[in-house]
């Protein structure tokens, strides 16, 4: 008879030995439970410490889903491919003023100087063909200059030219309708001006703020904010009163306002979940320890002083 192999048991005593060893390096040793006592005090605080952890964990899950929008200065032109324009966009009504006496005219430090722009605009009869409305999509260069709906592009200059008015809109550069972001894109939106002087010239004073608008993509929208003085005034040279306008004077800013979408990156997230979770946990440990120790010292004084 052949002896029998005790081979397979060594085999199984030393991955047993090797279990052993490597549970020495276990830093989260178990307690028994016969050794452990559960208490009134600490079901309380078990049970505060998992609301606490769920609401913190909530509010954080939240600001994870949420888009932030953040926002920067910085001195550069943002949109250098544009070719030195600036596209705008005029809505205004001048309710006493006939249709065929309004025009555009645009000026500039370049040089430029149109008289009765029409390209890209539209004029729509008012009160029956008494007044006015004028639209117009047209551009201008990125340099100091003004813009003004006036009586010069007229055949016939009229004698009393009535400039009340109301300005529906005036923007620059592409529409931005984001929630997050409340700037000043259409700052003369709404602007009413009827009760005015009707001879009175209207000079509006524009500083223009490049903005960019950046999404979670990187594809960025270009648009302009800005800031607007007004006054109201009946000018008069030597030959007489000078036939009234509406004077859009504009500037540019060198800051550029640049808006970009950004959200909590996962490991961040997960770092701030792990904190809460350990730190709400720790405190809770040290404060139910806390009260069981007083606990039992009084429990131990009562003792005493009834023996």
């Amino acid at each position: 008879m052949g002896r029998p192999s005790h081979r397979p048991l060594k085999v199984k005593g030393f991955h047993m030995c090797k279990i052993r060893e490597l549970s020495r390096f276990d830093i989260y040793r178990k307690v028994p439970k016969d050794l452990t006592q559960p208490t009134y005090t600490g079901a309380i605080i078990s049970i505060c410490c998992c609301l606490f952890i769920l609401f913190l964990f909530l509010s954080e899950l939240t600001g994870f889903i949420t888009t932030e929008v953040v926002n920067e200065l910085y001195v550069d032109d943002p949109d250098k491919d544009s070719g030195g324009k600036i596209d705008v966009s005029l809505n205004i009504s001048l309710p006493n003023l006939h249709c065929e006496l309004v025009g555009l005219d645009i000026q500039d430090e370049m040089g430029r100087h149109e008289v009765g722009h029409i390209d890209n605009s539209m004029k729509i009869p008012l009160n029956n063909g008494v007044g006015c409305r004028f639209e117009g999509q047209f551009s201008i260069n990125k340099v100091p200059g003004n813009f003004h709906v006036s009586t010069h592009s007229a055949t016939a200059q009229p004698q009393n030219p009535d400039m009340t008015h109301v300005i529906h809109k005036l923007s620059f550069g592409d529409t931005l309708q984001v929630q997050n972001v409340h700037g000043a894109f259409n700052a003369l939106g709404g602007a009413d001006r009827l009760t005015s002087n009707p001879l009175a010239s209207h000079d509006y004073i524009l500083k223009i703020v490049p903005t960019v608008y950046e999404d979670k993509s990187g594809k960025q929208r270009y648009s302009y904010q800005y800031t607007v003085a007004n006054k109201e005034y009946v000018a008069y040279s030597h030959t007489g009163r000078i036939i009234p306008a509406i004077w859009f004077r504009y500037d540019l800013s060198p800051i550029t306002v640049k808006y970009t979408e950004r959200r909590q990156p996962l490991y961040r997230f997960i770092t701030t979940i792990c904190a809460i979770i350990g730190g709400t946990f720790t405190v809770a440990g040290i404060l139910d320890s806390c009260i069981f120790t007083a606990s039992e010292a009084w429990k131990k004084i009562q003792l005493g002083k009834m023996h």
